[in-house]
């Protein structure tokens, strides 16, 4: 008897170009508005990609991007897609309270389901940015009708990460939310990223390919694996403002991410989160 593949969980953050924690400190909230957005046509070629490989996946979608393109929400979600948070302004939570934070997601969640029509059940945090600063984030999760969350990231990283968090999916607030970490690998006593994000562009694909493999192989569970609409486009504005190594973790390969992305879905199985999980009870 074969036994199917382990499907994982292929993941969006869906933001703009200038909303990126690297370019916080270059690029003011404020500024927003005057810049030319691109997330729309970028968010439309992985729509495209996802469609040609029969994918699914959930995007963890901005308050703030579905107030300005209601139209893209709502053709993510008639394409199958989950339709996820990312809070409304891309604010760490690490540098919120709880009754901000509570804000923030609220907000966020009510414009979601209004353009998309769909319940918002899952949340991601800007920057995984939450961890052990913030033990009240998931009973605020859980009071504003989130039950789930993927926004540990077990790995150590000047700006973000819990290397002592747990690894694998685990439940918080009593049992009413379920924090889905990022993927790692465990070599030489630590935790090593496989999840995405700028790790997929800097190193070579074979490594996010083994990882991955790896944990289906040995852990036998599904992956998480995130990617942002602006990482395969080498056209976007530079921001000389930003540091040097924040333009070098925002531009680096960005012309190779669609092919290794392409690969990346004909090399293993996707789905939807909230189906990659049974703890989420689609």
């Amino acid at each position: 008897m074969t036994v199917p593949p382990i499907r994982n969980a292929m993941t969006v953050d869906v933001e703009d170009w200038f909303q990126v924690q690297a370019y916080a400190d270059a690029i003011p909230r404020d500024a927003w508005e005057r810049l030319p957005s691109r997330v729309e046509a970028n968010t439309e070629a992985l729509l495209a990609l996802f469609a040609a490989a029969d994918t699914r996946a959930t995007f963890f979608t901005l308050g703030w991007i579905a107030q300005r393109h209601p139209a893209l929400i709502r053709r993510i979600a008639a394409a199958g897609h989950e339709i996820a948070s990312h809070g409304y302004w891309h604010q760490r939570v690490d540098r919120q309270d709880a009754a901000a934070f509570r804000k923030d997601i609220s907000a966020a969640r009510r414009r979601l389901e209004d353009v998309a029509g769909a319940a918002v059940r899952g949340y991601r945090a800007p920057t995984f940015s939450i961890g052990p600063a913030t033990p009240w984030a998931w009973e605020v999760l859980a009071e504003t009708g989130h039950t789930y969350s993927s926004s540990v990231f077990p790995v150590r990283h000047d700006l973000y990460g819990s290397p002592d968090a747990p690894r694998a999916p685990h439940a918080r607030a009593g049992g009413a939310v379920w924090e889905i970490p990022m993927t790692t690998v465990r070599f030489a006593g630590r935790n090593l990223p496989c999840a995405g994000g700028g790790w997929f562009r800097l190193l070579p694909y074979r490594v996010s390919r083994a990882g991955l493999a790896r944990l289906n192989r040995t852990e036998h569970r599904p992956g998480v694996f995130y990617i942002h609409p602006r990482e395969g486009d080498p056209g976007q504005p530079s921001v000389p403002e930003a540091s040097r190594r924040a333009r070098f973790r925002h531009r680096i390969n960005l012309t190779r991410t669609y092919p290794r992305l392409s690969r990346l879905v004909r090399d293993f199985a996707w789905t939807r989160m909230d189906a990659a999980f049974p703890e989420l009870g689609r």
